[in-house]
Formats: C-alpha cells, structure tokens, sequence
C-alpha cells in the first residue's frame, strides 16, 4: 500500500520533470523526533576480579604424598588437593585411642569404689573421709576421660587434615608444590590458588566530580535517579564487543583516590561460561540517571562536515532540507542522543542523505528501520 501510494504522489513530479527538464525532488525517509526518557550511559574503565580469593595451605606438617587435582581445572569446596604422608598421624590417633580406654577403665573402677562406700556409710561402716575420697578420685577420673576425648577428637583432626581440601568452589591455579615436599603448617607459602570466577566483580572508576554532577543534576530535578534494580550495568571488550550478560550495581566507595581524584565502584556480572577472567581489562557501560525528556536520532542520520561537527538534515515546513548542526551524547545502540540543536516535533532526514542537498526540495515518506531497534522503531510508530 505505501509503495503503491509513494508510486501515485511521484507520478505528477515525473511528468512535470518531463515537461520541465529539471530533476524531481529524491524521495527521502524521514523521522519525526519524539522527546521520551533517556538513560544518561557513562562508558568507563575497569578490570574484572574474582569474587573470591582462597590460598590452599596445609594445616599440618608432613611430606607431601599425592597430588589429586588436575591445574587449571574446577574444584569444588572440599574437594581433596593434595594428600599428606598420613602414618604418623595415625599412630597418634592409636595412641589418643588407647590413652582414652586406659582413662574409662580408671573412670569405672572410681564409680565401684564410691558406690561401694555409699553403702557402707548408709550401714555407718565406712567414715567420711572415705566416702570423700572416693568422690574425689570420681571427678578426676571423669576429668582424665576428657582429657583423653579431647586429644582423641585432635589427633583425629589432625589426620583429617593430611588430606588438604578446597575451601571454596572455583578455578585452581597451577600447583606450586610437588609430591615429596615437606609442608608446615606455620609455612607462609601456599600450594595452590583457586578464584571463584561465577559471578565476577567488576571494578571500575569515574571521576568524582562527574560523580557529584550528575547527583546535584538529580537534586535539581533536571535527571531522575533510574528505578531500583533496573538501572543497567553492561561490560563492554576492549575490542569493542559487548558481553551477552547484564550485570548490576554493588556500590561506590565512600572514598576519593586522594592521588586520582577518582571514584572506585563496584559490579557483579555473571560468568557461567567463564569468559571473564581475573585481571581483564574492560569498559562498563553504566546507566546513572535518566533524562526525562531526552532525544534519540538513528546513527545513520547522522554526517559530519568538513570540520567533523555532527550535523543532520531537518525538513522544513516548504518541504526543503535544511543543514542543521547538533551536539552528540553517549551512544545506545544503534542510536545517539542529542544533547542540543534538536526540538521535540521536528523531523529529520534518516535515509537517502546522500541524494539531499542544503535547501533543496524533498519527497518525504515515513522511514522504518530494517532492523528491530526498541528507540528507533518507538520514534517511527509515532
């Protein structure tokens, strides 16, 4: 129907074109600008950190027996790493053992004495002291009992610990000792490394003043804060593509980089396919407030003169194009925002610049994107 329509209004311009000899005006597709809510997008630096950092280390002395993990690879907490020589420490668990049974056997023949002298004295044979005496060789062989208990559950402890687990799930690093070592547990190396990189934090900075702008912008009415959980934070490659997963705001420090002048903040992106390494550089493309009554144009409406000023084709009330300069923003998508030289109304050349000239009369018809674009195909349904 348009094609057949767009057919019937060039129908007259050709045939005056014939009689005339002059050129017809080019059909053009052109946008009628609508104001709508903008976000207000800061691209700044950052570098992706693991959420967790664990150092694998042995509890307990010993020789080094067994390496069980593969390096590189994911474990999970409690996984077995590394197995120490566990003899010794089975000894001492014997030993704790039979300290223990030695203890109760002294515990039983102390619970036979007093109950014997309970006897006796309820029949006025045995004296008090005796009595008194037997309670007391009770309680220290109830203390000797858990005396023993308690360097049994150590000695077991410690047997448990010649197998040195993973105390956090995450990607381990290389190993950075080899069977046959002698650990200590006071030692201050460590035998692995393991990063949880699922999720990843983001850490990037922004400058303060920029940051107090944009919050004194808010107070005066002139932005709004984004609504609560939905401001967006995207992660952006340094060659430009952007990552598949959106991530969300943790927070902004309270202080100021005294050597910087900058502002660290913090974000937390998922990472299931384990894309986003520790120490990667990237850029976070961050939505910080939203204009109320912002202006989108397409990318493609856009050309620069000879200066390289951004400057778009407006279509005058006599149907004539008129050079207009503009001042860009940020980026979304396949869209930029002006910032000034724009109304709220006007309509813009979109496709066919290059058959435009300054002053020139148009055959204008509306412009569709070819591509589905959220702004772009809003502000041509308008």
């Amino acid at each position: 129907m348009l094609a057949a329509t767009a057919m019937f209004a060039l129908a007259p311009i050709h045939a005056y074109a014939q009689e005339s000899g002059e050129t017809p005006p080019p059909v053009v597709g052109v946008l009628k600008i609508r104001a709508q809510p903008v976000p207000v997008m800061n691209e700044l630096p950052g570098r992706v950190a693991a959420t967790r950092i664990s150092e694998v280390r042995a509890r307990v002395s010993g020789i080094l027996q067994e390496r069980i993990f593969e390096q590189g690879s994911l474990v999970r907490q409690g996984d077995v790493l590394y197995r120490i020589d566990p003899k010794l420490f089975q000894v001492r668990v014997a030993s704790a053992k039979a300290a223990l049974q030695k203890a109760k056997a002294v515990q039983a023949n102390a619970k036979q004495q007093l109950e014997r002298q309970r006897l006796l004295r309820a029949r006025h044979v045995a004296s008090a002291v005796d009595f008194d005496t037997a309670s007391v060789n009770l309680a220290q062989a109830d203390a000797d009992v858990a005396t023993q208990q308690a360097a049994l559950d150590e000695a077991q402890i410690n047997l448990d610990y010649t197998q040195i687990r993973a105390p956090i799930t995450g990607i381990i690093g290389g190993a950075l000792a080899t069977e046959g070592t002698l650990v200590t547990a006071e030692g201050a190396s460590n035998l692995a490394l393991i990063q949880q990189i699922d999720p990843v934090y983001a850490d990037f900075t922004q400058s303060a003043q920029d940051l107090l702008a944009l919050k004194r912008a808010v107070s005066e009415g002139k932005l709004q804060d984004p609504a609560p959980g939905q401001a967006s934070v995207e992660l952006v490659f340094d060659g430009g593509k952007t990552y598949s997963r959106r991530g969300k705001l943790l927070f902004s420090n309270a202080n100021v980089d005294p050597n910087t002048g900058q502002v660290t903040l913090r974000a937390e992106f998922p990472n299931p396919d384990g894309d986003l390494l520790p120490g990667m550089y990237v850029r976070i493309r961050i939505e910080q407030a939203v204009q109320k009554s912002g202006i989108t144009i397409p990318q493609r409406a856009v050309t620069r003169d000879t200066d390289g000023n951004a400057q778009i084709f407006a279509v005058a009330s006599d149907q004539t194009a008129q050079v207009r300069k503009i001042t860009l923003g940020a980026s979304i998508g396949s869209e930029w925002i002006v910032l000034s030289g724009l109304k709220d109304g006007e309509t813009i050349v979109v496709d066919g610049i290059q058959k435009v000239t300054p002053g020139g009369k148009l055959v204008s018809e509306p412009w569709t994107p070819r591509t589905a674009d959220p702004h772009t195909s809003d502000q041509a349904a308008k």
